[in-house]
């Protein structure tokens, strides 16, 4: 994802429902359904559950404009939903993400990809952000435990690699005609991103993660950075 929009972007939490004013009488539209509850809640996992692995890093957290639009694993991100995105976990594993500063800490579903910004280790929701007190200051330091994957970390996956952000069309172009040339099968996409930005996303023969880190390790980019992604 990209940089945190302000806090000014900060909206009211649907997890906060409008009819909590005036319950007597609410209608259907008036508050969460109990399906929709379930959706923005916090996931859960078994009380003697221990992590798999843990990585400390910058946390930053991605509301509008990307609210609405579809995620990497296919569904619409809501930025009031407890989620995150990650580079490289499978998609609907279930991470305790902590803020070591504040010690305040939640658990998050990995539904997209991102964030694409060095030294960065996990994107937040809105909602996410507010729990762990990282919608003022946009970024803070984190510990990230991975508690449950549905998919083996050791192991399989489809992986690509993703290069930007551009900010020129032009750029882009440029670079994703150098990749095709050098790497004839490899599928060489190029694309803008909701923010505006240009980004390139190189499939590699058969998705393999050693393809995709080899060329991630030989590929220069003249703006932006290269990056490892997991797309399942």
């Amino acid at each position: 994802m990209n940089p945190p929009p302000p806090p000014s972007a900060e909206q009211p939490s649907a997890a906060e429902p409008a009819s909590a004013s005036h319950p007597e009488g609410a209608t259907r539209n008036d508050r969460l359904s109990a399906e929709e509850a379930a959706d923005v809640a916090e996931p859960t996992i078994p009380a003697d559950a221990t992590p798999l692995t843990t990585e400390t890093g910058l946390a930053s957290w991605y509301g509008p404009p990307y609210h609405n639009r579809r995620g990497s694993n296919g569904e619409i991100y809501n930025m009031h939903a407890m989620t995150a995105a990650h580079r490289t976990l499978p998609l609907g594993s279930i991470v305790r993400v902590t803020n070591v500063k504040t010690g305040h800490a939640a658990l998050v579903r990995i539904t997209d990809r991102g964030p694409f910004i060095p030294g960065r280790v996990v994107d937040l929701s809105l909602a996410a952000a507010r729990k762990l007190d990282v919608v003022q200051p946009g970024i803070a330091q984190v510990k990230v435990e991975v508690m449950q994957t549905p998919a083996p970390l050791e192991s399989g996956g489809k992986w690509a690699v993703q290069i930007g952000g551009f900010p020129h069309e032009q750029t882009a172009t440029k670079l994703a005609d150098h990749l095709t040339r050098r790497y004839h099968t490899a599928k060489v996409l190029r694309f803008a991103s909701p923010a505006g930005d240009w980004w390139i996303r190189v499939r590699v023969l058969d998705d393999d993660h050693d393809r995709a880190n080899k060329l991630a390790a030989e590929t220069r980019t003249p703006e932006g950075a290269v990056f490892l992604v997991r797309l399942d």
